[in-house]
């Protein structure tokens, strides 16, 4: 299921998009916001696969809100003028939904959501590790491409289809990836999965206290069961005395 955010700022439009969502079976209502401030505090706490967001909005344009996410997702935007669509599609916009639309149009652009749901999410073959000679990886975060060094991650977080990799004295880098496959990119010597959740840098942990490794006073990781075996394993490994 496609995770949608709804948002406008009419109450009459914003009741037909969320009839509309619900009755398209391959999409569920995350939820219904009438301002992009409201939409911003929903998406800080839940990840959202696609928006279908009016453009003309008080304080915030629609417009406006997609281009300050730190990770966009896949966007419809709603309007009453037609003027908008060309600056629609610079922001990669999925679809432009020309008010007023019918359910045969909506069901037109969430179509074009799930085509593009499906080629962000389908397992495609790797042919080699893109972990660079020199250590560092480059990820895509907020419309730009980062360069990382491995040394300098601390763990990674899986936060449903994003991760939050989680560096060495700079913020955290947001991006679209299974855990799986970041798993698969990183050195097995250096980093180990210890939760369905978290990756860590085994370089990194100071201290282990029962179910969970401890990076620094304020940073906790827990070690779930499933992977709890494997762990010990490298800690025998390392464990001096008896």
């Amino acid at each position: 299921m496609i995770k949608v955010l709804a948002i406008d700022d009419e109450p009459l439009a914003l009741r037909q998009l969320t009839t509309y969502i619900n009755k398209v079976p391959f999409l569920t209502l995350a939820g219904a916001c009438s301002n992009a401030l409201e939409a911003r505090e929903l998406m800080d706490k839940e990840m959202i696969d696609a928006i279908f967001c009016d453009i003309n909005m008080p304080d915030i344009s629609g417009m406006d809100f997609v281009k300050q996410l730190s990770v966009a997702p896949l966007v419809v935007f709603t309007t009453a003028y037609s003027e908008y669509a060309i600056e629609g599609y610079k922001v990669n916009a999925v679809d432009y939904l020309l008010k007023p639309y019918g359910m045969n149009d909506f069901l037109r652009a969430a179509m074009k959501v799930q085509e593009q749901y499906n080629l962000r999410h389908q397992d495609t073959p790797r042919e080699s590790s893109p972990l660079q000679d020199d250590g560092t990886i480059f990820v895509k975060t907020d419309y730009r491409v980062v360069r990382i060094s491995v040394n300098d991650i601390r763990y990674v977080e899986g936060m449903s289809e994003y991760l939050r990799i989680h560096l060495e004295g700079q913020k955290p880098v947001i991006t679209l990836m299974a855990l799986k496959k970041m798993e698969d990119y990183l050195p097995k010597r250096q980093f180990m999965r210890i939760h369905r959740s978290y990756i860590v840098n085994l370089q990194k942990i100071q201290e282990v206290n029962k179910n969970r490794v401890i990076l620094d006073q304020d940073t906790y990781l827990p070690i779930s069961d499933n992977y709890k075996e494997q762990f010990n394993e490298y800690l025998n490994q390392k464990f001096l005395g008896k």
